[in-house]
This record gives structure tokens, sequence and C-alpha cells, in this order.
């Protein structure tokens, strides 16, 4: 007889793709009231479990049983029959429609044959309160930041009722405040019954949320463990080996200015910036969500304009607002958002590798295909790229994968100035120190890097200097061996125009340790 407190089942699911075993074999269950992790690096399989559990895939072999019956989910209207809403790490929104048309969408309530707008407007305002937002329903979606998106996207699972919660990397893109809140909503959830499927890289989350762990390793279930397992033996059935150092820093003698910053004001946005970044040095910029990081690098890199201000690369001048300047004085950018800035999904590895280069690889007109595909093999060989081959769409790989595509492009262009822009969002703690192995190689080469995260412990352990911003100023600057998490935090909440430092435990997205 089967449990009844047991909502899902998955025996022995196998899914291949053309040149790839994406599943072999893989076993899961979920029971009422629990938060059962699913563990494992990019790549492993995660990904596409879910798909099949939300109707986006079929499996080739195995079964799926819900309350014991087996199931076939053939679209997303038999994943939302059987009770189960899939939050996407990507979110699944259209930017032009309202909050509660996003929330309602294909389900809109109706009266006498219409859509019933103020009972949906405010039935989605209960769903807004319930997970702690404070947005309008009538507010257009395109309107949102990120943090915002993502508590849309779990008010709108919530309105499906599911019994079946899963959830993709849901705190990737949420400060510390917002990840409490998203946390107990899932507790008030597993209280009333709902069975939580939590995906994450963030190991400390496990422990504070979790019943149970399934780790998957390359398209297989590795292991099932208790949530209390310590984080070692958790990255050891990830990754299949021990991790020794998770920041492995290897710090060496700076050499001379690569890029030098003057003076970089655009009003309203950032102020009087100056700084410079060295040869074979890590440069990282810390401060709390708005500080005018990622706005600051955009503008060096020449994709946003400024009012004042100087940038030099190689001791020349850089055209303001002029990307193509920058990139010709060697500078490259990794931006957080990889997928929407940084890659052509719908293309090739080997054409995003070649996107920097292009016009190099052009003859007459035409493109050097042979040499653009040796390059592209020789890079993804050396940054150790997974996939099919180099004609594999880039949308299809891995979150970590893609981030070595985006860098590998730059690595290709030899970009002596290389500015990174949160470079492991979203990526397991395997490909994170593959990510950092490689700022060493690049820094030992002589370049310079430039890096920005939100990740504190990740600018700690990575940086030789830390510039701290607030209110769109450069706050201080600290040395790797005075840069504590007191001391950014202290910065971090300070009024660089009048020196008055609040409050340093603040609670923010740049205090959070992952």
């Amino acid at each position: 007889m089967s449990d009844p407190d047991e909502l899902l089942r998955i025996e022995g699911i196998r899914k291949t793709f053309p040149g790839v075993v994406a599943l072999d074999g893989v076993d899961f269950d979920l029971r009422r009231g629990e938060v059962h992790v699913l563990l494992g690096e990019n790549g492993a399989g995660k990904s596409t479990l879910i798909k099949m559990l939300s109707g986006a895939y079929t499996p080739d072999a195995g079964r799926i049983l819900v309350d014991g019956e087996e199931a076939h989910i053939n679209g997303a209207h038999d994943s939302e029959r059987l009770g189960i809403a899939t939050i996407y790490q990507e979110f699944n929104l259209v930017p032009d429609l309202s909050v509660a048309e996003n929330i309602y969408l294909g389900r809109q309530p109706r009266r006498l044959g219409m859509v019933d707008r103020k009972r949906m407007e405010a039935d989605a305002g209960e769903l807004l309160a319930r997970v702690g937002v404070n947005v309008s329903p009538r507010a257009p979606v395109r309107e949102l930041g990120i943090a915002r998106l993502q508590m849309v996207e779990i008010a709108k699972a919530l309105s499906l009722d599911a019994r079946v919660l899963i959830m993709d990397e849901p705190t990737a893109v949420l400060t510390t405040e917002e990840v409490e809140k998203l946390f107990a909503i899932v507790r008030q959830l597993r209280a009333d019954g709902v069975g939580v499927v939590f995906i994450t890289h963030h190991l400390e989350e496990i422990a504070a949320l979790g019943d149970r762990v399934t780790v998957i390793r390359d398209g297989r279930t590795v292991g099932q463990v208790p949530a209390s397992t310590g984080e070692d033996e958790l990255v050891r059935l990830m990754v299949g080996r021990s991790i020794e150092q998770q920041y492995p820093r290897e710090r060496g003698d700076a050499g001379a200015a690569l890029l030098t910053v003057e003076g970089l004001t655009r009003d309203g946005v950032f102020h009087d910036v100056s700084f410079e970044v060295r040869a074979g040095e890590v440069v990282g910029i810390a401060g709390l969500v708005g500080a005018g990081r990622t706005e600051v690098v955009r503008a060096v890199f020449g994709a946003d304009p400024y009012d004042k201000g100087a940038v030099t690369a190689g001791g020349a001048a850089v055209k303001r607002h002029d990307v193509n300047a920058a990139m010709a004085a060697g500078i490259g950018l990794v931006p957080e958002d990889r997928k929407g800035q940084g890659l052509v999904l719908d293309a090739s590895v080997e054409e995003n590798l070649g996107l920097v280069t292009l016009r190099k690889a052009t003859r007459a007109g035409l493109v050097d295909l042979k040499g653009r595909r040796e390059t592209a093999q020789r890079i993804a060989e050396q940054l150790g790229v997974r996939m099919a081959g180099l004609g594999q769409h880039v949308r299809t790989l891995s979150g970590g994968n893609q981030q070595k595509v985006v860098i590998g492009k730059w690595l290709l262009a030899d970009a002596r100035v290389l500015i990174l822009d949160e470079p492991t969002r979203g990526i397991d703690v395997g490909a994170k120190v593959e990510i950092y192995q490689l700022i060493n190689e690049l820094t030992a080469a002589g370049a310079a890097v430039l890096m920005i995260s939100s990740d504190l412990p990740e600018v700690l352990g990575m940086s030789d200097r830390v510039l701290v911003m607030a209110h769109g100023r450069i706050a201080g600057e600290l040395p790797a061996d005075e840069a504590t998490q007191d001391a950014v935090m202290a910065l971090a909440v300070s009024n660089p125009t009048t020196e008055a430092v609040s409050n340093p435990t603040t609670e923010t997205e740049a205090t959070r340790g992952h």
C-alpha cells in the first residue's frame, strides 16, 4: 500500500536529448507538509526533472505517481490539474500586463461572460499581501524590480492552491529580509500540508528550511540525507569530491594600473567615483542594493552615459558612452544578467564565444568559420564547458556553463581588464570554484579583474582590495587583511558626504552570507 502522506513519487526516470543523457534512473519522493531539497551542480539534471513535473518534457522511461496513482503529464494543464505549481528561476511573466493579469493569466474570474477585473484585482491584492510585497495589482509588471517579480511569481503559484510547489532557486535575487519573508511563507505552506520541492545553491538555507535532501549528480540520484547534514558532506555528494578551499584566491604582486577611473559622475546616480585596478589584482566592489555599483561599471564599459569624469585603460583615454572604444581598449564586461545581456540564447556555443571577435574573424565580408571553430573549441576545453558540442544552443546549457561562455568570449578577445558583475549568481559551489580558479589564471597572466558581488563572503575571499559604495559614492577602500564583514558594512551604511555611520548590523543583500 502507498504511504497516505506521499504526494509525489518519481521512479527510475530517464530522459535523453541528442548526444546527452540528462537523467538516468532518478528516484525522488515528496510527502505532505515537508520541504524536500533537490540539490546538485548546474547540469546535474534538476531543471530537466522539474520540467517533467510541469509538463514541458515527457520521460523516456520510468514513471511519475501522484497520490499513489501513475500520472501522465503532457502539458501545463495536466500539471495544474494534479495540483503541481512550478516557480522557475527564469520568470514566466508578461511585461505588458498588470500584476493581477499575470497572476490569473488564462484563469481570469468572469462575470456575465466578461472578465471580472474588480474581483481579480481584489484577489490578487490578498495574495500579494500574503507574500508580504507592497505593490499595486494594477502595476505593469515591466515596472517592477527583480525581487518584486519573484514575489509576483510566488503569488501566482499560490493562486493555484497547489498541493505540490516546486521552487527553482527562489532566493537567488532576494535580499536577506526578503529571504526571511519567503521562508515564512514556505513554513506556513508546510504547516498547511503543502509539499515543497526546493532547489537552491545556498547550502546554509538547507538546514534552515529543509526536511530532507536528495542529491543528483550527472543525471543520477546519488543519495538522500537529512537536511541537518553538514555542508562538507553535501558538497562531496554534489561534486563527487571534497572542496578544500571555498575561495581559493592566489594573491601576487600588483603591477601597473590597467584601469583608472577619475571623478566619474552621473547626476542622481553616482558622484565623483575614482579608483584604479592594477595588473594582477582583483578589486571587489561591495555595497547595499541601490548603491550604484552596477551603474558605475556599466558607465566604465560605455554601456551607459556619464556626465563628468574620465576613464583610462592602459594609459589611454577611453571615449565615453562607446562600448566599441572600451572593447578596443581591452575592457570586457560580464553583466549580472547573463541571459538578457551576455548571451544570444538561441545561438550556438560557438557563435556566442565568437561574438566579441566576430569583426576580427571577418575577411572581405566572410567569417573565417574554420578559425572561429578552432579558437572556440580551444576556449571551451580550457574552461571545461560541459556541452554536447559547439553547435549546441547556449540556452540549453546549465547556468554555470553559460557563465563560462560569457567569460570565454572575453578570453578570446584578450581582454586585459575584465569586469565581473555578480559572476557566480545562480551557480553551484563546484562551478563557483572553477570560476574562482579562472580569475586566478587571469590575474596570474597579468590581467586586472573588477568584481561586483552581493555575496559578501565572496568579495572578502577573492578580492585583494575592496571598494565600498554607499549612496552613489565610494565610501572607503579596505585592503584584504582589513576587509571584514563588520568593516565593510560600517562603510556600506555610511553617508560618504557627512561621514555619519549608521547601525552596521543592518540586514541587506550585501550582508547575506552564502
